[in-house]
Formats: structure tokens, sequence, C-alpha cells
């Protein structure tokens, strides 16, 4: 340097803020299924997913803390608390954080209509898109007929489905000595068991049905860990999959257009190789899509 100018070294204060500089804006994001609170939350990525996008709304679509298993057994690393602590300060800079509960976080449906440090919640929710449709917004967990029929039954289900995340860390960790990626065993499963296939149709179609009912054009929902885009019966179905398997989120971009989008490949345990994407998740192509009119 000359004329003995120094250059500035760079705060702590600058480091975060770069850290935070978004790399991705959008007029709407959906995620769901980040069950904070257990050992399988994808909590890094979800963090960092966080940091790189902007919106004017995000809605926290259900199961964002986990209850269930919180009341088994107390689980809350910094980095669960991290995630919390940017949700609040998106709210805070300007974002409408709208936070729906779902079945584990059902504790939370006593607020309803509460605002707690910016983040309304609210038992659904009426999006309207940038181009005009209505999508309902809800956790779907009412529409499970396992859940609503035999408590017991789900609460057995998650059980097992804890078990097998275990069992998925442990085999992960076997891949991780031997130089291999990530792979979910419960995702893998998911979509080879036909009764799972078919319990996921099943579920698919009530929401779909329930849209219709209420007059909307289509249906943002969880629940089921599985994120998908697609028509049913002249009804667009959007799933907006999981933070603990998926890594997916839903988004739509400021011309009304909805897009998933997969960080699948980020998903780890710590010290492990990031996972490769097993497949390309289906987005709704450009062309518009024949979507009923709005039942009065």
């Amino acid at each position: 340097m000359t004329g003995g100018q120094h250059a500035a070294m760079p705060t702590t204060q600058d480091t975060a803020a770069a850290a935070d500089t978004p790399t991705l804006s959008v007029r709407t994001v959906w995620i769901s299924d980040l069950h904070l609170g257990t050992p399988g939350c994808q909590a890094k990525a979800l963090l960092d997913f966080l940091r790189d996008v902007e919106c004017e709304t995000l809605y926290l679509v259900g199961d964002i803390i986990d209850g269930w298993q919180l009341r088994r057994s107390w689980y809350w690393p910094q980095a669960h608390n991290d995630v919390v602590q940017k949700l609040l300060r998106k709210a805070r800079k300007g974002t409408r954080v709208i936070f729906i509960p779902g079945n584990h976080d059902e504790f939370a449906r006593k607020y309803i209509a509460h605002n707690f440090g910016g983040v309304d919640v609210m038992d659904e929710a009426m999006h309207v898109t940038a181009d005009g449709k209505r999508l309902w917004i809800t956790h779907g967990d009412l529409y499970d007929g396992v859940i609503q029929c035999a408590r017991w039954l789900a609460i057995a289900g998650d059980l097992a489905y804890e078990f097998t995340l275990k069992v998925n860390r442990w085999f992960n960790r076997i891949r991780a000595k031997m130089g291999l990626p990530y792979w979910s065993l419960s995702r893998y499963l998911k979509h080879k068991v036909k009764r799972a296939v078919s319990y996921i149709n099943e579920f698919e179609n009530a929401v779909a049905r329930e849209a219709r009912k209420r007059g909307a054009h289509g249906v943002v929902c969880g629940h089921i860990h599985h994120a998908e885009i697609r028509e049913i019966d002249g009804i667009l179905y959007c799933n907006d999959g999981d933070w603990v398997e998926s890594l997916t989120a839903l988004v739509e971009h400021f011309d009304g257009r909805l897009e998933i989008l997969d960080r699948g490949d980020q998903a780890a345990l710590p010290g492990m190789l990031p996972a490769t994407k097993i497949q390309p998740i289906a987005i709704r192509p450009e062309a518009p899509v024949a979507l009923p009119e709005v039942i009065g």
C-alpha cells in the first residue's frame, strides 16, 4: 500500500454478514418436517439453505419442532438453536413467517392466531400466487387416516421410523469409513415398499380432494416426507418434503412458477462426504397447467 494506507481487516460482523448474504431471491418458500429436537434433523444443511434464500413469505408447514421425541428424550444441540434464531431473524428483517403446526408440534395449536417474535401461528392458510392461483396450506396430518383413527399406531410407526434412522446412522458411519457418501435407508424403503407407496397415494388424494372442497386451485403440505409437484384430478398437489431425509423446499418465483429445491446432496453425518443425488425432483413445466375455476 502507498501513503501509509493499510487495507482494513475484515471484522467478525463483516464475516457473519458475508456468510448470511442470500444467493437466491424468491417470492415464497415452504419448508416442513424439520424435526428439530431429533438426531435425524439435518440442521446444518437447513441453516445453510436459510442463509442462501431470501423471500417475502416463509411458510413453516408443520413438524418444525418434534415434541413427540423431546418428551421421550431431550435432544437440542446448538445447531438446532441456530436454526430457530435464524428463523426469528428473518421475521425481524421483514420476511413474513407463518407457522402452521403439525402432529409432532401439535402443542403449538393452542396458540393459533398468536404472534411470537414476528412469527404468525395459523391453523391453515390460503396463499395466492403471483399468477393468481389459490393454494391451500396445511401440514396434512388431519387427512392421514392412521393418525386420526389409530393414534397408537401412529406413535408405534414413529418409533419404528426413529429406529430406522438410528440404523441408518450406524450404516452410514460404516460407509464413511469406506469413503462412501451418505445414503438414506428409510428413503429407499419408502420408495420400494408397496404398502408405503399405497399410503402416500391415499394421503395425496385425500388432501387434493379437500383442496377442491375449499375452492383452491392447489394444496401445499408436508407430513409424509415425500417432495412432489403433480396434478391430481385437476388439483395442483405440492409437497415440500422434509429436512431429515429429502432436504427439500418448495419455492414460488416472482412469476408464480413453483419449483422444488433439492439440497439432498448436503445430507451427511458429521465428518461424512456429501451425498450424491438419487435422481432429480420433478419441476413444474414452464407451460401453464390447466386448473379448475375457483368454486364459489
